[in-house]
C-alpha cells in the first residue's frame, strides 16, 4: 500500500522563505532609498544634458535644430553638419537633385548621392513636434535651397552684376559728397551774410554780455558736427550695401552693422529701462531747486534786515545760506545716488573710490581754507572795505572768498592771503571802530630837556589842529613816552574817522609838526643826539618854499 507524500513541510519552508525575503526588503529599503533617488535625479540631469539643442547655420541662416548628448554636444554636432553642407555646396559635381532620405528604424539619413549629410533622430523631431520622416523631408528641401543659393551667389554672372552695382554705388557716393560739399558751402555763405550781422547786433543789445564771436563759433561748430554726422551716415550706408553684395564680405558687413547698431541699441534699451529712475531724479532736482530758492529768499530777507533774529548778524545771512545749500545738495546726492543709471556697476564704484581717494589726498588745504573762510565770516574779524594789517601785509579788503582774501595795498598792489593763513595770524582792523569811536593816529618826536614840556605839548596839539582830516572832538592829547639819555620822547595822539586816508593824514601831520617846531625855533632831536650845535637845526620860515636853482645840475 502506497503512502501519500507529505507536502506540509515544503509549504512551511516556502512560507518561511517568503517571510525572510520580505523582511530583507524592509530592512534594505532605507539603505537603498537615498542612492536610488540620487540615481533617478542624476538620470534626469543626464536627460537634460542630452536634450540640449543647437542651430545648424549655413551662410548666416538657420536651417534646423539638432540635439546632442554629453559625449557629443549639440554645438559640435551642428558645427560638423554645417561643415559638411559647405563642402557639398563647393563641390559642383554634386547635384542637389541627388539629395534623398534613407529611412532606418531609429533614424532618417539624408544623403547627397552616396555622400552622408545628416541623420535625423526622433529626439530631433521632438524639437519641432513633427514626425521624423516629415521633418527629414523638410530639412532635405531646406538644404537643397541653401546649396542652390550658395552656388547662385558665387556664379560669375551674379558676381559681375554685383561688381557693377558696387561701382554704381561708388559713383553715386562721390556725386552725393560733391553736391553736399557745394550745398554746405553755399549754406555757410548764406548764414554768414544773414546771421553774422544779426549776431553782432545781439551782442550790442546784450551790453556785450554775450560775445558775438563765441556765439558764431558755436553755431559754426554745430553745423560742422551735422555735416560730419551726415557724411558718416552716407559712408556707412555705402559700405553696408557694397560689403553685403558679395558673399566673402557679407560677414564683415554684418559685423560692421552690429558694431555700430548694437551699442546704440544697448543705449536705447538702457535708457528705456532707466526711465523710472530718470524721472525720479528730475523730480528730485526740481524739488531741491525750488527748496534752495525758498531758503535763499529767506536769507536774503535776513541780509536786507526785513527778517531779524536776536544775536544773529545780518552779515552772516549769505554765508549761512551757502552752508545750508551745500548740506541740502549733499543730502540730495546721497538720496539720488542709488537712482543714477549705472551706479550699481563695478566701474562706477571703482571711479567713485578713485575720486574719493584723490579728493581725500588733495583736499586737505582746500577744506582747511573753506573752514577758515567761514570762521572768519562768523568771527567778524573784518569785512569788505575795511583797512587791515595781517603780519607784514597792509591794505584794504576788496574781496572775501571761501579760499582766499584779497587786499589792495596803499601802493595799489593786490595781496592774496589764504584763509588758512589768516586764521592763524594776528589781524589788526583799523576800520571796525573808526566810525563809532574814531581811529587814533599817533607819532613820536624827541625834544631836548631844555624845552619845557608844556610848550612841546601845545606845539604838538597845534600841529594836530592844523591837520584837516583829524577830528577836533575828541581833542588830541600828548603822552610823554620816555625820558631818554639825551631827549624826551613825546607822542601826539589824534582821532580820525577815515582809516582809508590814514597814510595821507600821517604825512600831513608830520608836515605840520615840522612847521610848528621850525616856527618856534625848537630842534627835534630824533633820531639821536651827540651834542648841542652852534645853531639850532631848524629851517627859518623865509626858507620854507625855496625855488630850485636852474644853474645847478
Amino acid at each position: 500500500m502506497k503512502t501519500q507524500p507529505n507536502y506540509k513541510p515544503q509549504r512551511i519552508k516556502l512560507f518561511s522563505l517568503f517571510l525572510i525575503t520580505l523582511l530583507l526588503l524592509l530592512i534594505t529599503q532605507n539603505t537603498f532609498a537615498a542612492p536610488l533617488a540620487d540615481s533617478i535625479k542624476a538620470g534626469e540631469n543626464n536627460l537634460t544634458v542630452r536634450q540640449s539643442t543647437a542651430a545648424v547655420e549655413f551662410e548666416g541662416k538657420i536651417l534646423f535644430y539638432v540635439r546632442g548628448i554629453t559625449s557629443f554636444p549639440a554645438e559640435e554636432r551642428a558645427a560638423l553638419i554645417s561643415e559638411r553642407l559647405k563642402n557639398i555646396a563647393e563641390n559642383d559635381s554634386i547635384n542637389t537633385g541627388s539629395l534623398r532620405v534613407e529611412e532606418l528604424e531609429e533614424r532618417s539619413n539624408i544623403l547627397a548621392g552616396d555622400d552622408f549629410v545628416v541623420s535625423i533622430l526622433d529626439t530631433d523631431a521632438e524639437i519641432e513636434g513633427l514626425d521624423r520622416q516629415l521633418l527629414a523631408e523638410i530639412i532635405k528641401t531646406n538644404i537643397a535651397k541653401a546649396i542652390n543659393s550658395y552656388r547662385y551667389e558665387r556664379s560669375s554672372g551674379v558676381l559681375l552684376k554685383k561688381v557693377l552695382f558696387a561701382a554704381g554705388a561708388t559713383v553715386l557716393l562721390l556725386i552725393l559728397l560733391f553736391l553736399f560739399n557745394r550745398i554746405s558751402r553755399r549754406l555757410d555763405n548764406l548764414l554768414q551774410a544773414r546771421l553774422k550781422s544779426r549776431i553782432e547786433g545781439f551782442e550790442t543789445q546784450s551790453y556785450h554780455l554775450i560775445q558775438a564771436k563765441q556765439l558764431w563759433t558755436a553755431l559754426r561748430g554745430l553745423i560742422k558736427s551735422i555735416k560730419i554726422i551726415f557724411i558718416a551716415i552716407l559712408i556707412f550706408l555705402y559700405l553696408e550695401f557694397v560689403l553685403k553684395s558679395f558673399p566673402l564680405t557679407k560677414p564683415i558687413a554684418d559685423e560692421l552693422f552690429s558694431l555700430i547698431l548694437a551699442p546704440l541699441g544697448s543705449l536705447a534699451m538702457g535708457f528705456v529701462a532707466a526711465l523710472p529712475n530718470i524721472f525720479f531724479l528730475i523730480v528730485l532736482f526740481i524739488v531741491i531747486r525750488y527748496l534752495i530758492k525758498l531758503i535763499k529768499l529767506f536769507f536774503t530777507g535776513v541780509n536786507q534786515g526785513t527778517i531779524s533774529f536776536a544775536n544773529f548778524d545780518s552779515e552772516w545771512a549769505l554765508p549761512t545760506f551757502k552752508i545750508v545749500r551745500f548740506l541740502i545738495i549733499i543730502l540730495a546726492v546721497v538720496v539720488a545716488y542709488p537712482y543714477i543709471p549705472g551706479s550699481d556697476s563695478e566701474a562706477f564704484k571703482g571711479i567713485s573710490v578713485i575720486l574719493g581717494i584723490m579728493f581725500s589726498i588733495g583736499s586737505s588745504s582746500f577744506i582747511s581754507n573753506i573752514i577758515a573762510g567761514y570762521s572768519l565770516t562768523y568771527r567778524r574779524a573784518f569785512k569788505i572795505g575795511d583797512r587791515i594789517k595781517v603780519d607784514d601785509s597792509f591794505g584794504d579788503v576788496v574781496d572775501m572768498k571761501l579760499y582766499v582774501t584779497r587786499l589792495r595795498s596803499v601802493k595799489n598792489e593786490e595781496i592774496i592771503i589764504p584763509n588758512s593763513s589768516l586764521i592763524n595770524s594776528n589781524v589788526i582792523n583799523y576800520s571796525s571802530l573808526a566810525k563809532q569811536h574814531g581811529l587814533i593816529l599817533h607819532t613820536t618826536v624827541g625834544i631836548g630837556y631844555e624845552t619845557p614840556w608844556r610848550l612841546v605839548e601845545e606845539m604838538l596839539k597845534s600841529a594836530a589842529d592844523r591837520t584837516e582830516e583829524l577830528l577836533k572832538q575828541p581833542p588830541p592829547y600828548v603822552l610823554q613816552k620816555s625820558l631818554g639819555d639825551f631827549a624826551v620822547t613825546y607822542e601826539i595822539n589824534a582821532y580820525c574817522n577815515n582809516p582809508s586816508q590814514m597814510m595821507i593824514v600821517y604825512s600831513a601831520l608830520h608836515q605840520n609838526i615840522l612847521d610848528v617846531f621850525n616856527e618856534n625855533n625848537i630842534q627835534i632831536m630824533t633820531p639821536a643826539y651827540e651834542g648841542d650845535p652852534a645853531e639850532p637845526k631848524v629851517v627859518p620860515k623865509e626858507k620854507w618854499f625855496p625855488a630850485p636853482d636852474p644853474n645847478k645840475k
